[in-house]
């Protein structure tokens, strides 16, 4: 067994603070979300994905994106359909499978709550940080992925 390689007091501090800022940031735009239009973060995930793509998306590559297991977003988009945002239909290049596609209301929500969502986003995170902050964010960002991503192939 190895020796644990417990944090520092700077290590911690910089551990709890990323995860207060990530849980306060995720509270904050679910919130947001949900007061002004009636969509939870995840239901905006999942238009925004689906109104950037050019064509509907197969589940498989809307859960690539969103970083969802199969079961979560199955059962998040039967949700989402039963409320008219999202619809499902044949694929079709493979009759067997289906694809994921935005509906006119979903479209409607996500059109209405993308400005007052990216305003959010300005006046919380964006705004409030100098170029270098946002590039160091952005560095920080990809190491971190990269190394989430490794481990998903392990």
């Amino acid at each position: 067994m190895t020796q644990v390689r417990w944090l520092d007091e700077r290590e911690q501090r910089a551990w709890r603070s990323l995860m207060a800022m990530q849980e306060g940031l995720t509270e904050f735009v679910d919130r947001q979300l949900r007061h002004r239009c009636g969509l939870s973060n995840a239901d905006y995930q999942v238009l925004a994905h689906l109104s950037e793509a050019p064509d509907p998306l197969r589940s498989y590559e809307l859960g690539r994106l969103l970083h969802w297991e199969k079961s979560r977003l199955s059962q998040h988009l039967t949700r989402m359909e039963k409320r008219g945002l999202v619809r499902r239909e044949r694929c079709d290049t493979d009759q067997r499978g289906s694809v994921i596609a935005i509906t006119a209301e979903g479209t409607k929500l996500i059109e209405a709550a993308a400005p007052q969502h990216v305003s959010d986003i300005r006046e919380i995170v964006i705004d409030h940080l100098t170029s270098e902050e946002l590039d160091a964010l952005t560095t920080i960002s990809a190491k971190v992925n990269a190394r989430l991503a490794a481990q998903d192939g392990d």
